[in-house]
């Protein structure tokens, strides 16, 4: 029988892919990748097929398998799975390591960029080369022996704590929840209190409870009447796995000191003066200052809105009888205004927007766009509620993915699209289509009653999609630089953030809405409810992004800091920007695992960066059309079909015709009267 995490000619039978085979098919492929490299790295006159296409084949093989592994460990999390995905680790980042710093390989890449042959190449060819040329370089593959010796134990180490900051962050959540006394589900609706029951349920309990899981906390941090209730659950929430909670078992303190000074000290060692010098490389933004610059000047034009909003909020929380308006006090008075200001609630918006309904007109809103179709296909998948889908154009395969929304036990939060396949040529000739995982967390169905989602959620699905788009109408054949691979990652945002706009257009909400009763699509009085309050608290909103972006950007500008000097750093951060900083004992930074367990380490900067060129490039549909064929399938070709094939700002200045502008941002955002630019 075929190994199933070896199997590339068909697609993944992962009831057949258990813990126990994930070492010994890593350890295989490492051997087997590591022969080969022995035996092709020392080249005197390399070729584009002597060179980059055999480690891209060895590459391939490699991450296919592991991609598989990273996913079940992420969505069916168990003992078991956590054991062989973190077994795993070292070994991947020692192999990677050890790629990066072979000085043999790394001078045959630079005879073959001193060629002749190099000019003779693609331009994806040659940004390949010249990207492997940087990464060689950036794993230390110049540095005395000692150096790099010391550079690839970091590299372990970062990926064995990084793995620790997360697993720990999921077993706080999972760890706890608080059951909840008829009255205390007061002002909860009807569809969350079917849900707080199935959390019971599952946990064989009797009656509601409520967990740290984002739809039961949301329930009740925007429903949930009883104020001590919500100031419970926003306690438990935002000190998950510090020394605050669960008797410090979880807490991610002495992981973060850690991580802050092994990345200080890798940017050192390659002569770099701190991280985030060092992150930027091969990011968009030129330097730490240009990044400080663009946030500072955000955050000025938000904090008179933020202002604003705040001060609007506060009085409305007065006629509720709550005259000291807590963070724990903000989601639930913010959903009472809406509604009052806007006669709009998430929940009544939810009953227009069943799941199946959202996602065939997500479906219809892309192959409008670009030209495609999509349709389901009956496959295995790993849980019930994953989807398995295909995308075709003009009858062809053009690639396929999964789709797992909903929120279950032993599933990591949050919401991602992560690769399963690439698209490339493999050694026999034929063409690899590329197969993406596409994960939120959404309310899940209650009952025989489809999903309900919030129109928060919508565009989560939105957003993700849109990576999802990014990384399967790519063109290119290179994995290295097709699809997500190789594109800035302060640009990688940009087809993400791009598809949500389309979540607050009348005639893409029309696609996408039917009564979950009367399957009538959003009535107009609702359609105008949700379009004016599509900046309801923009300022306050705005400002939250920053104050993570700047303190992301803080701790890895300097020296590394301690515990008590990330708390300090995070509180300085929010005196300067935030018009309500949160109570003392608030631990958001504990679980800021996109920075600390992600790949967004001083680049959480990246969403407001990509936010300028998405709203931009939206701005051209809106001028000519948001269903406009040939405006859709310009920006497929410029931007999703190259991936990282050329710099980001050439391909964005290829679409938009010229470089981009702030202005559309601050239009989307309804920011525009806090400038007087």
């Amino acid at each position: 029988m075929l190994n199933p995490l070896l199997n590339n000619s068909s697609l993944p039978a992962f009831s057949n892919i258990t813990p126990e085979l994930v070492a010994p098919t890593i350890e295989q492929l490492l051997a087997q990748n590591r022969e080969t490299i022995a035996a092709l790295a020392h080249q005197t006159s390399p070729t584009w097929r002597s060179l980059p296409a055999q480690l891209e084949e060895l590459d391939d093989n490699l991450s296919k398998a592991w991609s598989i592994v990273s996913h079940l460990n992420a969505v069916t999390n168990s003992p078991a799975w956590r054991e062989a995905y973190n077994g795993c680790l070292a070994k991947i980042s020692a192999y990677y390591t050890e790629l990066g710093q072979n000085s043999d390989l790394y001078n045959s890449y630079q005879t073959l960029a001193d060629s002749n042959e190099f000019a003779q190449l693609n331009q994806a060819q040659q940004q390949t080369i010249n990207n492997a040329l940087r990464d060689f370089k950036l794993s230390g593959v110049a540095l005395p022996t000692e150096q790099k010796q010391r550079f690839a134990a970091i590299e372990e180490r970062l990926s064995a704590i990084c793995a620790k900051f997360a697993d720990n962050l999921l077993d706080a959540t999972q760890a706890w929840h608080k059951e909840l006394s008829p009255e205390e589900l007061a002002g909860i609706p009807e569809a969350n209190q079917g849900l707080l029951a199935q959390l019971a349920q599952q946990r064989r309990l009797t009656g509601h409870i409520v967990t740290l899981d984002a739809p039961a906390y949301l329930a009740v941090m925007m429903y949930a009447d009883n104020r001590q209730l919500r100031e419970t659950v926003y306690t438990a929430y935002c000190t998950r796995a510090s020394e605050l909670s669960n008797d410090g078992k979880f807490d991610n303190s002495v992981l973060m000191e850690e991580i802050l000074a092994l990345r200080y000290e890798q940017a050192q060692l390659l002569g770099y003066q701190h991280y985030a010098e060092l992150s930027l490389v091969p990011k968009m933004a030129s330097s730490v200052d240009v990044v400080m610059q663009f946030l500072q000047e955000l955050a000025v034009r938000a904090k008179p809105a933020a202002e604003k909003d705040l001060a609007e909020l506060r009085a409305f929380a007065a006629t509720l009888g709550i005259d000291d308006l807590k963070p724990w006090d903000s989601s639930y008075a913010s959903e009472k205004l809406k509604q009052q200001k806007h006669n709009l609630s998430q929940e009544t918006l939810r009953a227009y927007f069943p799941a199946p309904k959202v996602i065939s007109g997500l479906f219809a809103i892309v192959e409008k766009l670009y030209g495609i179709e999509i349709q389901a296909i009956d496959t295995e998948v790993w849980a019930d509620g994953v989807t398995y889908y295909e995308i075709k154009e003009n009858g062809q395969a053009l690639a396929s993915f999964y789709l797992d929304p909903y929120a279950r036990a032993n599933k990591r939060g949050g919401a991602w699209m992560s690769n399963c396949r690439s698209r490339r040529y493999l050694a026999d000739g034929s063409l690899q289509l590329p197969i993406a995982f596409l994960t939120c967390n959404f309310n899940p169905p209650v009952g025989n009653q489809p999903a309900l989602l919030t129109h928060d959620e919508v565009v989560t699905l939105f957003h993700e999609f849109g990576h999802g788009l990014h990384h399967m109408l790519t063109q290119i054949d290179i994995s290295a630089v097709g699809g997500i691979h190789g594109v800035s990652w302060d640009a990688v945002e940009l087809p993400s953030q791009f598809m949500e706009h389309w979540c607050w257009e009348n005639d893409a909400l029309n696609l996408m809405t039917a009564h979950i009763d009367t399957q009538a699509p959003l009535p107009q009085d609702l359609l105008d409810s949700l379009l004016a309050a599509k900046n309801f608290q923009s300022g306050l909103q705005t400002l939250r992004q920053l104050e993570f972006s700047l303190f992301d950007m803080a701790i890895h500008s300097q020296a590394p800091l301690k515990i008590d000097g990330i708390q300090a750093e995070i509180d300085r951060v929010r005196q300067a920007v935030s018009v309500m900083p949160p109570p003392a004992f608030n631990r958001f930074q504990h679980g800021f695992s996109h920075i600390f367990a992600g790949g967004y380490a001083a680049g959480y900067y990246s969403y407001k960066w990509a936010e300028v060129l998405s709203s931009d490039a939206f701005s051209r549909f809106e001028n000519e059309g948001i269903f406009n064929r040939a405006t859709g399938l310009d920006f497929r070709q410029q931007v999703l079909a190259k991936g990282g094939s050329e710099p980001a700002l050439a391909l964005f200045t290829a679409f938009r015709g010229r470089e981009p502008s702030i202005d559309a941002l601050l239009r989307h955002s309804g920011l525009e009267e806090t400038t007087s630019a």
